[in-house]
């Protein structure tokens, strides 16, 4: 397992369209999930130490995020035939035992991963209302660790600036996690 870090943001980069399947039996795509302030695009999977670090915090993140007017979706793009831990099956496990309040969405061809550019799990793409990147950074500043007081909840920070002024933060720490397990 690769530790892999995100480049840095580029400002004003459109995002790529989709159509994949979730682990509600719906199919999503970037219009579906857009939100009406901004909308967050994340790569993640079911075993990799640093999203199995932060799930319960993701999932409270993403809570305060929706609330803001923030659309929100989660993709799985790993190779599932070399890794089963991250099947569609599993994923619906995952979805589940975390009660997460966004959709669980599983890129099988990678294609979708590869249009991001995307290269780790966690990887965080921050768009604004009108689907420009505006933040490609990390969750917070605990990492894998559990969040103590003074963790900078960096994620959400950024959001919730986009919604209220269409602009990231200058300054973004890049994510950090596995790297994605390509076909």
């Amino acid at each position: 397992m690769a530790l892999m870090e995100t480049p840095l943001c580029n400002f004003g980069w459109k995002a790529p369209d989709f159509s994949l399947p979730a682990t509600d039996e719906k199919t999503y795509s970037l219009e579906d999930i857009r939100g009406t302030k901004g909308t967050l695009v994340m790569f993640i999977c079911n075993h990799c130490p640093y999203v199995v670090g932060i799930k319960e915090r993701l999932v409270s993140e993403m809570k305060i995020l929706q609330e803001a007017g923030i659309g929100v979706i989660a993709i799985n793009a790993n190779d599932a035939t070399s890794y089963p831990q991250d099947s569609f099956a599993n994923m619906k496990v995952f979805s589940q035992e975390n009660s997460f309040t966004f959709p669980y969405a599983y890129d099988e061809t990678q294609e979708t991963a590869k249009a991001y550019g995307a290269i780790c799990t966690p990887d965080f793409f921050g768009f604004n209302s009108d689907l420009e990147l505006q933040y490609r950074g990390r969750l917070d500043s605990s990492g894998k660790n559990s969040a103590g007081p003074e963790t900078k909840r960096e994620l959400v920070e950024a959001m919730l600036e986009i919604a209220k002024t269409g602009r990231g933060p200058e300054n973004q720490i890049p994510s950090m996690g596995c790297s994605l397990k390509w076909l």
